[in-house]
């Protein structure tokens, strides 16, 4: 098998789309997820998994309900499961997820921004 190197950079130039996750990696049971966020995403939680956002480029208000957290890039947070919280991105902004592969985007929401299979890139 061969070891490879990922360009965050060059992976997320390959799209455009908004609030949709695309597999970068996999490390044990948690997939590297790179996603391009543009306004506002719903409240939702995940029963069993964590998450954490880094934010490649750009900045992103992550709005908990008993507080808001402002992240540049460089920066990230883990949301632990089960607390409630929504993304909005002002300005189009860059995100690598760090979570288990069995989470899905909307947690506990299942809506027209829900994406049950992620593509790979």
């Amino acid at each position: 098998m061969a070891i490879e190197k990922v360009n965050l950079v060059d992976k997320l130039a390959l799209f455009n789309d908004h609030w949709s996750p695309k597999i970068v990696g996999e490390v044990n049971d948690s997939a590297v997820k790179l996603v391009k966020l543009h306004g506002e995403f719903v409240w939702h939680h995940h029963e069993g998994e964590d998450e954490m956002f880094f934010v490649v480029k750009g900045h992103l208000l992550m709005k908990l309900r008993d507080q808001d957290l402002w992240l540049d890039e460089g920066e990230f947070v883990i949301i632990p499961h089960g607390v409630e919280h929504m993304p909005v991105a002002p300005e189009e902004v860059h995100i690598m997820l760090f979570e288990p592969k069995t989470t899905l985007n909307t947690g506990n929401v299942q809506n027209e921004r829900t994406v049950a299979n992620l593509g790979k890139i």
